[in-house]
């Protein structure tokens, strides 16, 4: 019986466990994490046993490390140090993986100890043991640094959509598409906040626009601070790149080139409507816009008939609402729920349902 230990315990960690146990149910599933963690773990069944660091490194087949990317880095070296079984292989979760896979081949001879790099791209506005979840990863891309047939069917249970890419390209797509975006969000947060010590009326009009592009500035500080400086070189160079790009649309502007402001709008939905938007290391939400009638338990109606559904968020829209089609938003993580849940609460109600 396989050994598998899974070195942190939080959404991503708890969530891969699952996936292992749904297609592997004979593997042990080793758990290290503070005690408490652990114990919350256990008890839900999302680990078989509770281990130290130290005692599950040494019987394990295959260790995952769950964790932040500082924490993952000192982990290596400290797993450099222990009597570990030939043959183990090691991956981890991180977000950046030229760091990470550089120290780990030079802390492990391949002979021994192999070390692959991963990366699954899919996440939660929720996060912790609890919010533990068999399909988050479903029709996510995981990354892997490096080809490996073990890795893929132990994880083959988490549904998702493997791909093999050398760790420095990984960190130069990433940058773009998902760091760079983080720094985008945080910044127009913080200038919105400075105007708006001017121009108070700023923190009500902010739309639907504003809201779908600030979303992600709500995610970890601490994890996307050790993202963003294990992956500095590319970061910068995204950050320089939009400074040109913003200058140029200002001078298309201060110009008064009406022709060329449309080519810049134009061609921007072009490349959008072209690129093909996967789940990834951005969450997805499927929004669900009701418009419902001012009335006493009109919300506890619509969520009565969604009873069954797995629903990630309930919002109910009563200031602003533009580019916003209902006063009740119910936000899930599967098209396929948005979809039978619309159909459930047309078929019950008069509602407008969007």
């Amino acid at each position: 019986m396989k050994k598998i230990l899974i070195i942190g315990l939080g959404l991503i960690g708890s969530s891969i466990s699952l996936g292992i146990k749904r297609a592997h149910p004979d593997f042990e599933i080793l758990g290290s994490d503070r005690e408490n963690i652990q114990e919350i773990a256990q008890k839900r069944g999302i680990i078989d046993s509770k281990v130290s660091l130290v005692e599950g490194a040494q019987k394990a087949d295959i260790i995952i490390l769950a964790v932040p990317i500082i924490t993952t880095l000192e982990l290596l070296k400290k797993l450099a140090t222990l009597n570990l079984k030939k043959g183990l292989l090691i991956t981890d979760t991180g977000s950046t993986k030229s760091e990470i896979v550089e120290l780990a081949n030079q802390l492990f001879d391949e002979d021994k100890v192999r070390f692959i790099g991963g990366h699954p791209m899919a996440g939660s506005h929720k996060s912790g043991v609890m919010a533990a979840d068999i399909n988050l990863f479903e029709n996510a891309y995981y990354v892997l640094t490096q080809e490996n047939q073990e890795l893929r069917d132990l994880l083959k249970g988490l549904h998702a959509k493997f791909i093999i890419l050398d760790a420095k390209e990984h960190d130069r797509v990433t940058g773009q598409v998902s760091h760079f975006p983080h720094i985008l969000a945080s910044a127009l947060v913080w200038q919105s906040d400075d105007f708006s010590k001017e121009h108070p009326l700023v923190k009500h009009l902010a739309a639907g626009g504003f809201r779908d592009l600030t979303r992600i500035a709500e995610a970890d500080s601490l994890m996307w601070t050790s993202v963003l400086l294990s992956n500095p070189e590319i970061t910068i160079d995204r950050i320089e790149n939009f400074k040109k790009q913003l200058d140029e649309i200002a001078l298309k502007i201060a110009n008064k080139d009406s022709a060329a402001i449309e080519h810049f709008f134009e061609q921007g939905k072009k490349i959008r409507q072209a690129m093909e938007i996967h789940k990834g290391a951005l969450p997805n939400f499927y929004d669900l816009f009701i418009s419902v009638p001012d009335e006493k338990g009109v919300v506890l109606k619509v969520l009565g008939l969604l009873e069954d559904f797995s629903i990630t968020n309930v919002k109910i829209n009563e200031e602003n609402r533009e580019d916003i089609h209902g006063q009740l938003q119910i936000s899930f993580k599967r098209a396929e729920d948005l979809k039978e849940a619309r159909e459930i609460i047309e078929k019950a109600t008069d509602f407008t349902v969007v």
